[in-house]
């Protein structure tokens, strides 16, 4: 029997041999050799080595505590539950940031299957064919919807011409009821390449707090893979999504080659499309995703002409697209964006698929229009790149650059040209004093700023002394983790920026609520909507009880950490407050779970978060 099933194998091994690859040729002639099962690759399991880039963390830049670089190496909480400093974790969760007065607008025409809000890079030490990837979540599980593998290695001197990103699993978000840990391994699918470098891309918004992750570990084989003699049968439904996946990835290269091309057939008419009036085709066109434009711009000479009408990329997102938009796919793109407002190229153009100067012939053509552009994680950009963008788009009244964190101090310069800036995000940037007391002074139009994470500011109460003078349409104001406004700097906030609606104060450690900083913010801004005081220790009931009081419109309050706050203060806010729907007390010690369970009973359109530490 056994000399039977062995003649079988040798006889199946040898037909496959005939067409296979030359690598696939020596592992099937090692397996017959060794007369042993066909899987002869040993298997590396893999920590992650570094972190390589990211879009966000909550953590500090400058320490460890719940910062994105604790995903490289070894488990540090596994299999423990809990919210723990040792973990990464991101800025932002749940639906509360879509809803409060910083909130942005949507980009219309977005594809219902990118999902992603924030992305990890993480790079293992050997190049492997994947077997499969584990995610170990430690809290809160469920946000991760994709992970993707790149073609090039960043420990390689060479760096490949033409750089692939394949997605190796992707899924809606899902809600996770249990909050505890718990090791993730989607079903990946096979790569024709080896790789070192994994991206994760998460979307937090079903979960109840933050997710927290503690390590990534990447399976894989040195060789390419030999598909087994007892592979199960194929099922159809892969089949499906590999063909949409190969057709996405086509529609997009139409960037590139078929939308720069008008090759068509001759055709007697265009059907009733000939009878239709321009706008409504405009209008039907309006619904349809870039790729999908990229399509039906092939169909016939009527349909291209309405693919390329300008007015269909008045808005344009090319973010869910960003592992495949180069330079060509901006130069073909120029005609067509002519009149372009929004655009959003966050995340694109890192590891050279997108140069500054390709960049800079684009604004130049295309940037006269521009109301609004999103350049968050862009690593491509350099000084000459704002240059053009102050020179080119006068009109210009948003800019975010969101973690661009490798552009140089001088060339925020360059943003005090832009005078009818109205919002202007420098989270995670290295935008330095001087240069932003140039634009304060200069952008008086602001309603929006986020100064989270810039540790290059030395001194952030003449900072807030400059926002108090100059910026007096003030709304929203981010300052996570600014290291050293005092009491005085927000004195002068609560007195210059009467309409701010949205403050960010958390970790900020220089504040203490024995100055009376806070309850003068309570008494100075009465249309306060959120509040965010993460990590002071020094909250206080008297500070909850001005609150209360004086800003009865507050719909977000975060006093996680506080020591001082009692029961009674809250639910003194909560009767005051009838628009709050977000409460974080989490690590009060003295608001225990019975306590939160009471005013959830009392208060049941309140979402009261208590987080602890298992």
């Amino acid at each position: 029997m056994l000399t039977a099933l062995s003649m079988f194998y040798y006889i199946c091994l040898r037909r496959r041999a005939r067409s296979a690859t030359r690598g696939e040729l020596m592992n099937n002639r090692r397996a017959i050799e060794s007369n042993r099962t066909l899987r002869i690759n040993v298997e590396l399991v893999q920590y992650a080595k570094e972190v390589l880039d990211f879009s966000s963390h909550y953590g500090s830049e400058n320490s460890m505590s719940y910062t994105m670089w604790n995903l490289a190496g070894t488990p540090n909480v596994y299999p423990s539950s809990g919210d723990f400093t040792q973990t990464a974790v991101f800025r932002t969760y749940g639906t509360w940031w879509e809803v409060c007065p910083s909130a942005r607008s949507r980009f219309t025409r977005t594809p219902s299957s990118f999902h992603s809000q924030d992305y990890v890079e993480l790079a293992f030490d050997e190049q492997v064919y994947p077997t499969a990837i584990h995610v170990l979540e430690t809290y809160h599980p469920g946000a991760v919807v994709r992970i993707l593998a790149c073609s090039a290695s960043p420990y390689s001197q060479n760096v490949p011409s033409d750089v692939r990103w394949e997605t190796l699993w992707s899924e809606p978000p899902t809600k996770v009821n249990s909050p505890q840990a718990r090791q993730f391994t989607p079903s990946i699918k096979q790569i024709n390449f080896p790789t070192n470098l994994i991206r994760l891309e998460v979307n937090s918004s079903l979960l109840d707090y933050y997710t927290e992750l503690d390590a990534v570990i990447l399976h894989g084989l040195r060789e390419r893979p030999v598909l087994s003699l007892h592979t199960s049968a194929i099922d159809m439904n892969d089949l499906e999504d590999e063909e949409d996946e190969e057709r996405d990835s086509c529609s997009v290269d139409c960037l590139n080659k078929q939308f720069s091309a008008a090759a068509f057939r001759d055709g007697a008419n265009n059907g009733y499309f000939d009878k239709l009036p321009y706008e409504l085709i405009q209008l039907i066109l309006s619904h349809l995703t870039v790729p999908d434009l990229c399509r039906l711009s092939q169909t016939c000479k009527l349909l291209y002409q309405h693919c390329c009408d300008p007015l269909q990329y008045i808005h344009l997102s090319l973010q869910p697209y960003w592992a495949r938009i180069n330079d060509t796919a901006l130069e073909h793109l120029q005609t067509r964006c002519i009149l372009v407002q929004w655009l959003n190229l966050s995340w694109i153009g890192n590891r050279g698929s997108i140069s500054s100067a390709a960049f800079s012939r684009f604004v130049r053509v295309c940037g006269s229009e521009l109301v609004r552009l999103e350049l968050s994680c862009g690593h491509f950009l350099n000084e000459s790149c704002l240059e053009v963008i102050a020179e080119t788009c006068l009109n210009l009244q948003e800019l975010n650059l969101s973690s661009c964190d490798k552009l140089p101090p001088q060339a925020f310069n360059h943003i005090a040209k832009l005078c009818n800036l109205t919002r202007l995000v420098l989270y995670r940037t290295k935008v330095e004093q001087t240069a932003l007391l140039s634009i304060l002074n200069f952008c008086s139009e602001l309603q929006h700023l986020s100064l989270g994470s810039c540790v290059m500011i030395e001194d952030y109460d003449t900072i807030a002394s400059m926002i108090a003078a100059k910026c007096k349409k003030l709304r929203t104001l981010d300052l996570w983790r600014c290291k050293n406004i005092t009491e005085n700097g927000i004195a002068e906030l609560a007195s210059g920026c009467t309409l701010l609606e949205e403050l960010d104060l958390g970790w900020c450690p220089t504040l203490q609520s024995s100055t009376g900083c806070f309850a003068k913010l309570a008494r100075k801004l009465p249309n306060l909507q959120k509040l965010f005081l993460t990590a002071n220790r020094s909250v206080c009931d008297s500070d909850i009880e001005e609150l209360a009081a004086n800003c009865t419109n507050l719909r977000q309050l975060d006093i996680l950490g506080t020591r001082m706050v009692s029961p009674a203060s809250l639910r003194k806010l909560l009767e005051s407050c009838k628009d709050l729907s977000l409460l974080d007390v989490s690590f009060c010690s003295q608001i225990d779970n019975r306590v939160v369970l009471e005013l959830n009973a009392s208060f049941p359109n309140v979402f009261i978060k208590k987080s602890f530490t298992q």
